[in-house]
């Protein structure tokens, strides 16, 4: 080995040595503190509570899905089971309205079994409890009801339902179908009578002030 090399290799060695001890003691400076059995007791047992919640909460949203599941599992079919009461109802006005029908002897035997049908299928709703959406003479609630006309009324108070479209259900606690419904507004004509009553009122009550403030500079100090 020539000296030049023997220098660079002892350099070499120099550096290395320099950077171990530069490590030792920064180690020494920052020691790593290590956690006491205390601490890591108290760390696993907020990690087992929070494991134990969650497993809580799963199993409530479980029970949850499940007794909706049973509650309302044929939620749909019942509402499409609803055109059925509708199409008996049109049925029965139109045998009702039917000019050619009316003078036929078994009219009313075919009515009084539809009525039957009609009624049977009303007893299966009930059981499942689907019940109908009492409305008329209710105030307007768009959570169950949907206004398709207005209709002027000045004996109610406005948004008073007064006409059922379609009739509306319930299954338990949930919308299965809106009412359909017509719904009052005030008279246009006893609006602008009101409206006229109170600028005439108005009037008159200026024409009090004017009076008095006229009366006023008048009477002496």
């Amino acid at each position: 080995m020539t000296k030049s090399e023997k220098k660079e290799h002892d350099n070499a060695l120099s550096k290395d040595k320099n950077e171990v001890d530069k490590n030792k003691n920064d180690n020494n400076t920052n020691p790593v503190k290590e956690e006491s059995a205390e601490e890591k007791l108290k760390i696993t047992q907020d990690k087992l509570l929070r494991a134990m919640a969650e497993m809580e909460n799963q199993r409530r949203r479980f029970e949850k899905e499940k007794q909706d599941a049973f509650d309302f599992g044929g939620f749909n079919f019942a509402r499409e089971s609803l055109s059925l009461l509708d199409n008996i109802d049109r049925a029965i006005t139109s045998f009702k309205n039917d000019e050619n029908l009316k003078n036929n002897k078994d009219l009313n035997k075919i009515i009084d079994a539809i009525e039957i049908i009609k009624k049977d299928l009303i007893s299966i709703f009930k059981k499942n409890n689907i019940e109908p959406i009492e409305c008329i003479n209710k105030k307007f609630d768009p959570n169950f009801h949907q206004a398709m006309l207005e209709v002027e009324d000045s004996t109610k108070e406005a948004s008073t339902v007064v006409q059922e479209i379609q009739r509306g259900y319930m299954m338990k606690d949930r919308l299965l179908r809106p009412s359909f419904v017509g719904v009052t507004k005030k008279s246009e004509k006893k609006t602008e009578n009101v409206e006229k009553k109170q600028e005439k009122e108005e009037e008159k009550e200026q024409k009090k002030w004017l009076f008095y403030l006229v009366e006023k500079k008048k009477t002496p100090i």
